[in-house]
């Protein structure tokens, strides 16, 4: 026998046993529980324990919700336990457990001892694993949904801007000539207002198609998306924002640029909506592979335990996800009476891309 340290090999396989977080239990022919070890013990209900304990065969069955197979995701047919002479190195299986309710496992059978028939029945738990696979496809799921969001924004944008709008300045363009025809004086005075309203519906447009998606975001990048943006808030708003970039016209993969400019399109909306402020601040710059945004205004604050009082909270939830979908950390820095810092910092390639 190999010895290592002048331990036995069977002296480690004990300890293994002993103590290994995997449920191990040990079952013959018939499918009766020999032993099992302690971790084994902890899943098993009282009276599951006890039925194994006395010897009842299929006990384990009790315990047991069933396995998944290549046709169902639940199944007893087939049933692991059932064939003694045949070994499975890996399958999912689903058990009732004390305390924890329906745990989902991976399992392993195998024969160790032909003569008499004795198999070791391997459970371990993947509880952990289910999570991480869970939060994964849910963060896949999100960057897909938003993505499909962007895609249908962009097109939209280009619709309205591309036909909607030049529709529009057609029509525009036909009114003004009417201005210089002989037509009547009430008749004129009709074609200026129906002008007027054109052009305040043009310029309704063409905010909308901006709103929607920025050409000037997947054209120029985040410098030139964000000064476009904050005149149009301050022509509209009288909100002052003073904005300092330093990214000397970098430019970032698309989906970082998007989350960058939604998270700061939001700040300064709450900020217009809550803050009461007349003017706020925007960093924008890169160091130490982060691209960093910040927000800032000396408002009227608010409780960082309470969110969002006046809203619905969503505007807040949405840019955390955002920033999580490119591995970014978002903080809220808030007090009553002494204003707001919003900082998203986003892992980045060092330089940005190539244009």
């Amino acid at each position: 026998m190999s010895r290592t340290e002048n331990v036995q090999l069977s002296d480690l396989l004990m300890k293994l046993y002993g103590n290994s977080d995997e449920a191990i239990f040990f079952f013959d022919r018939q499918g009766k529980v020999l032993a099992m070890n302690s971790s084994a013990e902890e899943i098993l209900d009282k009276d599951v324990y006890d039925q194994m304990m006395v010897g009842s065969t299929g006990a384990i069955c009790k315990a047991c919700k069933g396995y998944t197979s290549s046709e169902e995701p639940l199944t007893c047919l087939s049933c692991y336990m059932a064939n003694p002479d045949e070994d499975i190195s890996s399958f999912q299986v689903y058990f009732d457990t004390k305390g924890r309710g329906v745990i989902p496992y991976s399992g392993s059978i195998q024969t160790i001892d032909a003569k008499t028939g004795i198999r070791v029945f391997m459970l371990r738990d993947l509880t952990h694993q289910f999570k991480t696979q869970e939060e994964l496809n849910q963060k896949l799921m999100m960057k897909r949904v938003i993505k499909a969001q962007e895609d249908e924004r962009k097109r939209l944008s280009r619709e309205l801007h591309d036909s909607v709008a030049q529709e529009m300045l057609s029509s525009l363009v036909d009114l003004r000539v009417l201005k210089y025809m002989n037509i009547e004086e009430d008749v004129l005075k009709k074609v200026q207002q129906t002008e007027g309203s054109l052009m305040r519906l043009l310029d309704d447009i063409r905010h909308l198609s901006v709103e929607l998606r920025p050409a000037t975001l997947d054209d120029l990048g985040l410098e030139a998306a964000f000064r476009t943006h904050f005149k149009w808030v301050e022509k509209n708003y009288g909100l002052k924002i003073h904005f300092h970039p330093e990214l000397e016209s970098k430019r970032y993969e698309g989906e970082i640029e998007t989350v960058v400019y939604r998270i700061c399109q939001e700040s300064v909306f709450n900020a217009l909506k809550y803050a009461e402020v007349d003017e706020l601040v925007v960093r924008l710059y890169e160091a130490d592979g982060l691209l960093h945004l910040l927000v800032m205004d000396e408002g009227k604050g608010f409780e960082l335990k309470n969110m969002d009082p006046k809203g619905t909270g969503l505007g807040i939830y949405g840019m955390k996800e955002r920033a999580e979908l490119v591995d970014g950390r978002f903080q809220i820095r808030s007090e009553i009476g002494k204003g707001t810092v919003i900082q998203l910092e986003v892992p980045v390639v060092k330089g940005g891309v190539d244009d």
